[in-house]
């Protein structure tokens, strides 16, 4: 009798097994294209309008180019350090200049091996609620902070709608 039991304890076990699992879902909220565009042109017009030229780049939740535009009379490396800016805020969740004081506090940090990663200022953490969803970067100005201060005029422009 108790093999018998135990024969349909294992079958009902192997059903419940091959049952398929409930499928589970993950709701969350993204930047648009819309949204990004705006950031990244009225950041640029923002350093134009003080005398800067810059290019700009906004990333998405997974660090992928959303928009990148190359201001007029920027140097070559500008598309670059703007894109690597906005990168390592996204991926840090930090402003990409915190990135500096982290790797002076803790030298062996290994963030710095990783492709894409700068410490250099200029990039801010786009959020909806407290969830980072992508990060905007600048570069061209005189200094990083300044290159901060227009991603963070862009970053206004929109604040109604990262809510």
């Amino acid at each position: 009798m108790s093999a018998c039991l135990t024969r349909i304890a294992l079958a009902a076990t192997a059903c419940a097994l091959a049952m398929p699992a409930s499928a589970q879902t993950v709701a969350r909220k993204d930047l648009s294209v819309d949204g990004a565009v705006i950031i990244a042109t009225t950041a640029m017009a923002d350093c134009k309008a003080k005398g800067w030229p810059v290019s700009t780049t906004v990333v998405g939740r997974n660090g992928e180019v959303l928009v990148q535009l190359r201001g007029d009379g920027t140097g070559p490396h500008t598309m670059q350090n703007s894109y690597l800016k906005a990168f390592t805020s996204r991926t840090f969740r930090i402003p990409s200049g915190e990135m500096e004081k982290r790797l002076k506090d803790n030298p062996q940090m290994g963030a710095q091996y990783l492709t894409g990663f700068t410490t250099g200022r200029g990039a801010l953490p786009i959020k909806i609620g407290d969830e980072v969803v992508g990060a905007a970067g600048a570069s061209g100005a005189p200094g990083g902070e300044k290159d901060e201060a227009c991603i963070q005029t862009g970053l206004d422009k929109v604040k109604d709608q990262l809510k």
